[in-house]
């Protein structure tokens, strides 16, 4: 590793240590806070574990717990990282729950394009796979959608502590395999675990270095 990446890295510890705050929940594009500072979104399955995930990122054992709360379900939540600010993670609703009405997920597909294709601030995607199912066929339509919004996205397994490791090498291999086929996929992936950690430091960094593009 290089001092840079020394540098970044525990920049980004320090960051994500400090102040961390729920800003708005957004139910559409005019709700949206104003495009001042780098944004860094989250999208996932609904069971994929981003909360966990968000939390462990961010150091905080409540945090994402803000966007589980009735009524924001559907929406894009937006947290404030630094005083002063120095980017937003943003909560994308969660995606692929069968039970989901579909005139919410019509909704929830016009509001994802419409802020994917307009946001000027942001800056990548971070799309959560489930490290014990692999892409599912939902996944792939979200990914098909940041192709064609042309915003760059890493692929992210999480739960990777829930499988046996040579397992979860097998998913990696399988998932960067797919990636590839992808204009819009970050060649890097990441195997991460809210539980024991793995993986999230380099997340960290790679949010901060995201942000700074």
């Amino acid at each position: 590793m290089s001092v840079g990446e020394e540098d970044i890295g525990e920049t980004a510890r320090k960051l994500f240590a400090g102040p961390i705050e729920f800003l708005k929940s957004a139910p559409g594009l005019q709700y949206l806070p104003d495009p001042t500072v780098p944004e860094i979104a989250f999208a996932g399955r609904s069971n994929v574990g981003k909360s966990s995930l968000l939390n462990a990122l961010t150091n905080r054992n409540k945090l994402a717990r803000t966007s589980n709360t009735p009524g924001r379900t559907q929406e894009l939540n937006f947290f404030d990282v630094g005083k002063p600010i120095v980017l937003r993670l943003v909560d994308m609703p969660g995606y692929g729950f069968a039970e989901a009405p579909k005139d919410m997920v019509k909704r929830w597909r016009f509001l994802i394009n419409d802020y994917l294709r307009g946001r000027q601030v942001l800056k990548r995607a971070l799309v959560l796979v489930d490290s014990r199912h692999g892409l599912k066929d939902v996944d792939r339509d979200v990914m098909a959608m940041l192709d064609a919004a042309a915003v760059s996205y890493h692929l992210v397994l999480t739960k990777g502590d829930k499988i046996k490791p040579s397992a979860l090498v097998d998913v990696l291999e399988a998932t960067r395999a797919e990636a590839a086929k992808h204009p819009a996929a970050h060649p890097t992936l990441f195997a991460t675990s809210a539980e024991t950690g793995e993986g999230i430091a380099d997340l960290r960094t790679t949010v901060l270095e995201s942000a700074r593009i």
